[in-house]
């Protein structure tokens, strides 16, 4: 099979390129190395699939048209994790977001209706769920009220999706992923940052009094049910479902801060500063629906995962 990664060069979407590879498949990898962050950290993360005569890179922007056109015939799926990432971000720059994520999910789509794809995986994000009360989150929660522009964005994605489903018969997972970590995670999450803080004896920024929690979910789990979700969405003709992919427990972010530091050996100084705007207080995944449809169940304890992580780190 041959499918389209975007984003591929990026963090999720290297390893998820590799996993396709290793099993056989071809990967068309499309990424705009946007300088959110360097270059050679991207070429760094698709080194090992470049190793593979079943990889075959694009470097164009998913806006563009003209690049999308240069894309190979014969792509039979479509795996669109490629977005300007980032709740903060995305405060000072809601226009740009808006261009990336909606009007670039748009064209990808168009893209594949032109081609005739009918299978095609989104990545959409647990910010949708915005600071519901209710947890653990559920996909039957209203998503109706996004604190950040970026969430939005993914919001409006979704429901693009839907509309190409419904009208074009595509067969549509939007997958809501929670926080992914471990080897390559990108450089502005706080594990990553927080890691070269301790390492360079730099305090440490701790937003609110520590206690707000994440769904930490290491990064094989996602890309385990992104893999199902496409297996899905190859089997399944004109089907729409929104799904979580999470680890389906917490951790406050105060304990995320000590369990990094004892296995990187180090007392973290920790700074306490104001919570900033459009943070969430809390999120956690009900995986329920994807252990249903995808038979998905994440398996990597998180100080697991931490470990993994300081091992690319360290290398």
């Amino acid at each position: 099979m041959k499918v389209l990664v975007t984003g591929a060069a990026g963090f999720l979407g290297s390893h998820l390129s590799e996993q396709l590879l290793a099993r056989g498949d071809e990967v068309v990898g499309l990424d705009s190395f946007d300088a959110f962050y360097a270059r050679e950290t991207k070429e760094a993360n698709i080194r090992d699939a470049r190793e593979y005569l079943g990889f075959h890179l694009v470097e164009a922007d998913i806006r563009d048209p003209v690049g999308l056109e240069r894309l190979p015939d014969e792509i039979e799926a479509v795996v669109h994790l490629a977005a300007r990432a980032g709740v903060r971000p995305s405060i000072d720059e809601p226009v740009l977001y808006h261009d990336v994520n909606v009007l670039g999910t748009a064209r990808l789509l168009e893209f594949a209706r032109v081609r005739g794809i009918a299978s095609f995986v989104f990545a959409s994000s647990s910010s949708v769920y915005g600071n519901s009360p209710r947890v653990p989150f559920s996909e039957k929660d209203s998503v109706d009220r996004p604190i950040s522009p970026y969430a939005a964005t993914k919001k409006s994605g979704e429901l693009t999706c839907h509309a190409y489903s419904h009208l074009h018969g595509m067969s549509i997972p939007c997958l809501r992923l929670f926080t992914a970590f471990g080897p390559r995670q990108r450089p502005d999450l706080a594990i990553h940052k927080f890691a070269r803080r301790m390492t360079e004896g730099r305090p440490i920024p701790m937003y609110g009094d520590g206690s707000t929690e994440r769904d930490y979910t290491y990064v094989e789990d996602i890309v385990d049910g992104v893999l199902r979700a496409l297996r899905w969405s190859i089997e399944t003709v004109g089907g729409y479902e929104i799904v979580n992919l999470g680890g389906n427990r917490t951790v406050s972010l105060r304990d995320m801060i000590l369990v990094l530091g004892e296995e990187m050996g180090i007392t973290p100084i920790i700074e306490t500063l104001p919570m900033q705007p459009g943070d969430v207080t809390r999120t956690w995944a009900d995986v329920s629906k994807a252990a249903a449809l995808f038979g998905y169940s994440p398996r990597t304890e998180f100080r697991a995962g931490i470990r993994e992580f300081l091992r690319w780190f360290r290398a």
